[in-house]
Parts: structure tokens; C-alpha cells; sequence
């Protein structure tokens, strides 16, 4: 799990989120209010609405002009699934593969303390071979 979070506000706009992306290299962020998770952003999401990237040549203009016609609030998962911090590696992996997720955020009283991603799980199980 990383407990560096890098996350996002809804208020936050979603060029905002793609630069966060790009320079963590990251392809999900959770959504917060305070340190409450209320919803989850991924790369894909931004993907998938910025589909005028494979058309015009001038992507970041595209991008911009994208961008602005949606909020954080509009794209993001709303109804996120979290993991409390003392769930076993295992009970993570069962989720991820169950739902086909790519990524969980782990909560401890209600406040978000992490993300676990199946990098983080492919990492661990290189490191017990």
C-alpha cells in the first residue's frame, strides 16, 4: 500500500487531475473531502471522455476544451469500495480480481491512510519468490 496519497477534491478541475497523473505517473486518485474518500478518478475515466485525443493533432487544446465541459464530480466513481487497514493481502487481492479493479483505498475510521493498486500486489509477491 502507499501511504503517499496524491488525491483530489471535487471542487478540483480535471486538468488539474490529468497533470497529477502525469507527473506522479499514476493512474487513479481518490477524491476527497478532508480525509473522507467520496469517490475515486481514474486515467481511463479521463480517457474515455477526452476521446477527440485520437482525431486533432493539437491534443492539449482538445484536452482543455474537453475538460472544461465536465467536473471531478461528473466523472469520478461515486460509490467506492475501500478496504480498512488491516486487511489481509489476500482479502485485497479477492476484491481486486473479483470486481475487476485496479485499485483500493484503504480506510482507517473512515479516513483515507492509503491506496493499494495491483502494482503494489505484483511487487509483493516478486519480493516473497
Amino acid at each position: 500500500m502507499s501511504t503517499n496519497i496524491i488525491a483530489v477534491n471535487r471542487d478540483d478541475d480535471l486538468e488539474t487531475a490529468e497533470l497529477l497523473f502525469k507527473k506522479h505517473k499514476i493512474r487513479h486518485i481518490p477524491v476527497v473531502n478532508g480525509d473522507v474518500i467520496i469517490g475515486m478518478l481514474s486515467y481511463s475515466d479521463l480517457l474515455r471522455i477526452s476521446f477527440a485525443d485520437a482525431v486533432f493533432e493539437d491534443e492539449s487544446e482538445i484536452d482543455a476544451l474537453v475538460y472544461n465541459m465536465f467536473t471531478i464530480d461528473q466523472v469520478m466513481v461515486k460509490h467506492v469500495v475501500t478496504v480498512p487497514a488491516v486487511a489481509t493481502i489476500k482479502e485485497v487481492a479477492e476484491i481486486l480480481s473479483k470486481n475487476e479493479f485496479h485499485a483500493l483505498p484503504v480506510v482507517d475510521e473512515g479516513n483515507l491512510v492509503g491506496i493499494v493498486t495491483t502494482t503494489d500486489l505484483i511487487n509483493y509477491l516478486l519480493k516473497q519468490l
